[in-house]
């Protein structure tokens, strides 16, 4: 009877095919006490990456003229924070509009027809999410937008918070707001979007008002299957007059005894 070969080489990782199936910082292995260099190595980019995408200026003007580009009309705000350091440092700055825009927005809303929904393109906390995610998915939201519903001009917003949505909205008399906005990068998610759509937008909204469907990347979430839940939020807010904990997210519901078993994006679920 042979010998068996003797071990000459690294033995195979056992958690390989997990890793396989997530971007999650898991199964980091060790060398000794400590982690493997490749880990380490890797650990300090995606760090690198989250701390770019947190302080990369938004190019608005370009990003305006592509949003043109499919068909919609635009305006361009800032906020109260005048930088991005005093953004970070401020965040009650980053949810108020600047006074010029403000008074602006508000000889607009004086003569405009109020809008069904107003969607918000704000940078928040990765400018990256939002020039990689966002114009696809408003050509999405636009391009699937129900009969009869009224999308007021897409408004790009800098140095902005999620609440700066709710005065964009008051001032434009807007039912709904949708804020598209780059969510707080991640270790292994620096570009990732994230929606949040407020019912009867006005100053002083808490979180608790809102709906958000999150994590809008090629990873994530695709813009045509956000689009589709957005718009199922939608309607339902308009049924109900309301966002937020009283309006829970069914659009991925199955009809129970469907011959299919098909999963139906805008179908009620039934439990």
């Amino acid at each position: 009877m042979s010998e068996p070969a003797p071990i000459t080489g690294p033995l195979p990782d056992p958690w390989d095919d997990l890793r396989a199936h997530t971007a999650a910082r898991l199964a980091l292995g060790r060398a000794g006490t400590a982690v493997p260099t490749r880990e380490l190595l890797r650990f300090g980019l995606a760090h690198a990456q989250a701390r770019d995408a947190v302080h990369l200026q938004l190019g608005a003007e370009a990003l305006a003229a592509q949003i043109r580009a499919l068909g919609c009309s635009t305006l361009q705000v800032a906020s109260a924070a005048p930088d991005r350091a005093t953004y970070l440092l401020r965040p009650d700055l980053g949810r108020r509009l600047g006074d010029a825009d403000a008074e602006r927005l508000r000889g607009l809303g004086d003569g405009h027809t109020p809008c069904d929904l107003l969607v918000v393109v704000a940078d928040g906390l990765s400018s990256l999410a939002v020039e990689r995610n966002a114009v696809p998915l408003v050509e999405n939201i636009v391009r699937t937008a129900p009969q009869g519903w009224r999308i007021g001009p897409v408004v790009v917003a800098t140095q902005a918070r999620v609440a700066l949505g709710d005065e964009v909205g008051a001032l434009l008399g807007a039912r709904l707001v949708a804020v598209l906005i780059g969510e707080r990068p991640g270790l292994s998610s620096p570009d990732s979007l994230g929606i949040y759509l407020t019912w009867h937008p006005q100053v002083g909204r808490s979180d608790a008002e809102r709906n958000c469907i999150s994590n809008v990347r090629a990873e994530g979430l695709a813009p045509s299957a956000a689009a589709a839940r957005l718009w199922w939020l939608c309607q339902e807010a308009r049924h109900l007059a309301l966002t937020g904990v009283g309006l829970k997210d069914r659009s991925d519901g199955v009809v129970v005894g469907s011959a299919t078993g098909k999963v139906l994006p805008g179908g009620p679920a039934t439990a």
